[in-house]
């Protein structure tokens, strides 16, 4: 079973060609053969769910000028330059120079290789996608721009480049989903983890999304008046989707009780009238309440609902960690999970470390079906109750920390490795068995050295380079710790 995403994941591609316009009067149908082009590459994009906007052939600098308007109204999350012959740099001069928008150059020949025998000058022309590649980055350092990604490739058949449009689309929805994201921050830092604290204008600075400032009592006001229908349902979904087994060798772990189960649907159901009511797209909180209270009871019993909302789409942070709670929305618009994580002990028998974490859980990259074991109490943390307790999936992972550097600036360490399939402690917590190469000792000393936060998003799959070519559409620092 799979928790279906509640919101789509929107982004808006813009294609604009690029010709010479001296061509289209020496050689008939070159022009026509322009367009053809474009409109397959326009179609392959459209075929990764964003939305297209085709701006058509700019083959001189008037037509860049007058283009320039049309794109950045459009307000796009991505700009594909399709380089359907040789183009003077004028024709990108002076879109590189005032976009604000992640650039891609598009070289996608029609033919694997000339016909050499029957070779003509139009043949030639038709399949010059690259040549004005090396002149365009050149523009766009001299304009003081990065220089463009280049996907590279034939029309049609190449599955390498068909990949790489598909991989450039995700990261637009990755891109949009930061820019326009409105993640909640709730409650206080637990006390004494001076690494979590960020600064919310600074988030918005470097990723766009707005900072919503909430207090406790904003889903205590869902709390108060159920809807008994909404709560009973939830229970419902609950024990369909997760396993309550007996409890194993942990002294403070219960097999799932009744009233466990029905403040842990009660809270998940005040959530969702809380992140609606809000119009959340994710949320980091903190927060104890005083003894015995229900605020207590609630904001200590959120880990199912998180789990339910992360798996939906919703990333929900513990402990505050804002910070990480952008780095799980990153890799879930990715689609390749997302849990929240830190570093558990070292298993040096199998050369390899636990890695997990209390809640909130990506719970649709489960190892099979997700458990909820009710604990007696929360180590390091004030409440008891329901708890999620699952393995990442057996195979490749991608582990994302989002750290600040001492001068306030955000970086992205990466790195990828293996999750085992191998027992994990029945504890209530969510844990897998990481390995990374080129063993664990060397690659955690290699992991501090980046200093990143004790936090971190776990994904499947691996995805460095997708991971730090999104570092680098948002002007982040990044940086991949080595395998070798």
């Amino acid at each position: 079973m799979l928790i279906e995403r509640r919101k789509p994941l929107p982004a808006k591609v813009g294609i604009v060609s690029v010709g010479h316009h001296v061509y289209w009067d020496q050689f008939d149908g070159l022009r026509d053969e322009m367009l053809r082009k474009s409109a397959v590459l326009a179609g392959k994009v459209a075929g990764n769910g964003v939305e297209v906007v085709d701006f058509g052939l700019v083959d001189e600098a008037q037509g860049a000028y007058a283009a320039l308007p049309r794109i950045r109204a459009a307000d796009l999350d991505l700009l594909m330059v399709d380089m359907v012959t040789y183009a003077t740099s004028s024709t990108f001069g002076a879109l590189i120079r005032s976009l604000d928008v992640p650039v891609v150059m598009v070289a996608l020949q029609p033919r694997s290789a000339l016909d050499y025998a029957n070779a003509t000058t139009w043949m030639q022309l038709a399949n010059d996608d690259f040549c004005s590649v090396p002149e365009f980055a050149a523009v766009a350092v001299r304009m003081g721009r990065p220089v463009p990604e280049v996907i590279l490739g034939t029309l049609e058949g190449d599955a390498a480049a068909d990949a790489e449009i598909a991989e450039w689309c995700r990261i637009a929805k990755v891109y949009h989903s930061l820019r326009t994201a409105r993640i909640g921050l709730m409650g206080h830092v637990l006390e004494a983890m001076l690494d979590m604290h960020t600064d919310p204008t600074a988030l918005t600075a470097a990723f766009g999304s707005h900072v919503v400032l909430c207090e406790p009592e904003d889903i205590m006001r869902h709390w108060a008046d159920p809807d008994p229908a909404a709560v009973a349902a939830k229970e419902q979904q609950i024990l369909e989707f997760f396993d309550t087994p007996a409890p194993v060798s942990d002294p403070i772990t219960m097999k799932l009780t009744q009233a466990d189960l029905n403040t842990a649907a009660r809270a998940a159901v005040a959530l969702d009238g809380f992140i609606a009511e809000k119009n959340l797209d994710g949320l980091a909180y903190y927060y104890e309440g005083l003894p015995g209270s229900e605020t207590r009871t609630v904001m200590t019993n959120l880990t199912v609902g998180n789990s339910l909302l992360q798996a939906a789409g919703f990333p929900m942070c513990g402990e505050f960690d804002i910070k990480t709670c952008v780095a799980m929305m990153v890799m879930d618009r990715l689609d390749i999970g997302g849990s929240f994580a830190e570093f558990h002990p070292i298993d040096f028998d199998r050369d390899a470390v636990l890695v997990g974490h209390d809640g909130p859980h990506h719970i649709n990259i489960a190892e099979g079906r997700p458990a909820i074991r009710s604990l007696k109490k929360y180590h390091g943390k004030p409440g008891a109750g329901a708890s999620v307790e699952f393995n990442i999936k057996e195979g490749p992972i991608t582990m994302l920390g989002n750290t600040l550097t001492a001068d306030g600036r955000f970086k992205f360490v990466i790195a990828e490795g293996e999750s085992l399939h191998l027992p994990v402690p029945p504890t209530g917590n969510t844990n897998t068995l990481g390995r990374f190469e080129p063993d664990v000792r060397t690659f955690l000393k290699r992991w501090v050295r980046e200093a990143p936060t004790h936090h971190y998003a776990l994904g499947i799959g691996h995805h460095a380079a997708t991971i730090s070519k999104v570092a680098d559409v948002l002007g982040i620092e990044s940086v991949v710790v080595p395998t070798h």
